[in-house]
């Protein structure tokens, strides 16, 4: 097996510059409206295509509208509005047992601080960030999603595969400006450009730079 190539971090820098001026209008793609509808979407976006959970949300998030209707909710009747994503069995328990705790130690308000939402069911790092920066505006780290943990090794930027160790490697090589967007730029380059199978190297803006890792 190919050595493992870690980027320099003035390269590392370099390259992760290109790519959020390459992609600076993209966003966060799952659609919600406030914390709690987020909250939820997030947990059901595990492991789940985007595309499947912004075509549930809207039914559900008609029938559910406050903390206090999931922390209320059947545990069938939700399952019925959100079978088609993975694990929705598990996701069902999660987003009621997140909701009841809400409900009964924040007055149904989603906290906004790590500690207390990483102490939520089904809530981990990943989830936690994208909460505190798309629904509080508040950056403390970089969500690490499975586009993010791929091009992380590919482009050389972090050798581990476990998520928590990425996202300290990240912080430590990219500027602050930068965490918000990062995981959207590295996902959206990983569906134009650096695809799992055969990716397009040679339109890709950081081939002289990227020491491809894993790419045959």
């Amino acid at each position: 097996m190919p050595e493992f190539i870690l980027l320099e971090q003035k390269k590392a820098k370099t390259a992760i510059e290109i790519l959020e001026n390459k992609y600076k209008n993209v966003s966060y793609y799952l659609n919600f409206n406030g914390p709690m509808q987020l909250l939820v979407a997030a947990i059901l976006s595990a492991q789940t295509k985007d595309t499947v959970v912004n075509d549930l949300t809207p039914e559900l998030f008609r029938k559910y509208k406050t903390v206090e209707d999931f922390a209320n909710a059947d545990p069938q009747d939700l399952l019925n509005y959100v079978k088609k994503v993975s694990f929705a069995e598990n996701k069902v328990k999660n987003i009621i047992s997140c909701c009841k705790i809400i409900n009964e130690n924040y007055k149904g308000k989603i906290p906004n601080d790590m500690n207390s939402l990483l102490s939520l069911p089904g809530v981990g790092r990943k989830t936690a960030n994208t909460i505190l920066i798309n629904a509080f505006g508040i950056v403390e780290g970089i969500p690490v999603d499975t586009w993010v943990i791929k091009l992380s090794y590919r482009i050389g930027l972090s050798k581990s595969k476990k998520p928590d160790e990425i996202e300290n490697d990240l912080k430590e090589i990219t500027d602050k400006k930068y965490w918000k967007n990062f995981a959207y730029v590295i996902k959206e380059h990983g569906h134009q450009i650096c695809q799992s199978v055969k990716p397009k190297c040679e339109i890709c803006p950081i081939n002289n730079i990227c020491p491809k890792n894993g790419v045959k």
